[in-house]
């Protein structure tokens, strides 16, 4: 990776398949994986989705997200059992047929030999005209379609193999920023108009407040952005201070 930014940051979707982390039986891995691999690299995670191991379901997602044009992580059901349908709906969504890639065939019986047949084999059914992710796992290869990158479902595979698509297709954005006063002694409702007076003067930074409960109630109020948040601070404190809000610096 370069040490500096060299594209614009970008906002990211994930995408999570399968039912047996719908129901429980296993616990979502990939979220605070990807949170953490996109925020180091200056990009956003925007939105994320946990979709069942079923076509109708697939499909009318895959168009909102294809439609949306975002870059888009999809972990999961890429397989060669009965109940992987990504490959096949992620094809019929983007107007595509599943066909035998060469390059992914030769890496799949590469790796496997005549075990790769008859079944293995069928993860090289591939939509036409996508591109290769490599795997330096088990050689067995996602696939990009539609600014959609297939990875499988194991993240042991799915983290280095998403590593390799950021830093060979994206540039470093700008790393995310964060600062925030603790005002304590007032509903955060009283807040609101402070709020509506800041945020129109700083239009490229975000104003959050989260409230806090418990034995210490207090209400985290600041900005997040790409930029120095000095100024933005300062008029922060300026307000507290004008309307008599106590406040503690973190």
């Amino acid at each position: 990776m370069s040490a500096t930014p060299s594209t614009p940051s970008l906002a990211f979707g994930l995408i999570v398949i399968g039912d047996e982390v719908l129901n429980g039986e296993r616990i979502d891995a990939h979220l605070p994986a990807f949170r953490e691999r996109l925020a180091v690299r200056g990009h956003d995670l925007a939105w994320y989705w946990m979709l069942p191991d079923d076509p109708a379901t697939l499909m009318r997602q895959f168009r909102v997200s294809m439609a949306a044009g975002d870059p888009v992580f999809c972990c999961g059901g890429i397989g060669a059992t009965p109940d992987d349908h990504t490959r096949a709906c992620a094809a019929a969504t983007a107007g595509s047929t599943l066909e035998r890639h060469p390059q992914a065939k030769g890496l799949i019986e590469a790796q496997f030999g005549a075990d790769a047949y008859p079944n293995r084999i069928l993860m090289a059914d591939l939509p036409a005209g996508c591109s290769l992710i490599p795997n330096p796992i088990n050689n067995i290869p996602g696939f990009e379609l539609n600014g959609h990158w297939f990875l499988p479902g194991f993240p042991r595979m799915a983290g280095p193999m998403a590593d390799w698509v950021l830093d060979t297709q994206y540039g470093l954005g700008a790393r995310l920023q964060e600062s925030a006063l603790e005002v304590v002694g007032v509903p955060e409702s009283q807040l609101i108009p402070l709020m509506r007076r800041l945020g129109p003067r700083f239009p490229d930074l975000k104003l959050f407040s989260l409230p806090h409960m418990g034995h210490d109630p207090h209400i985290l109020l600041g900005w997040r952005g790409r930029r120095p948040l000095d100024a933005a601070m300062e008029a922060l404190s300026s307000e507290l201070e004008a309307e008599g809000m106590a406040y503690r610096r973190r």
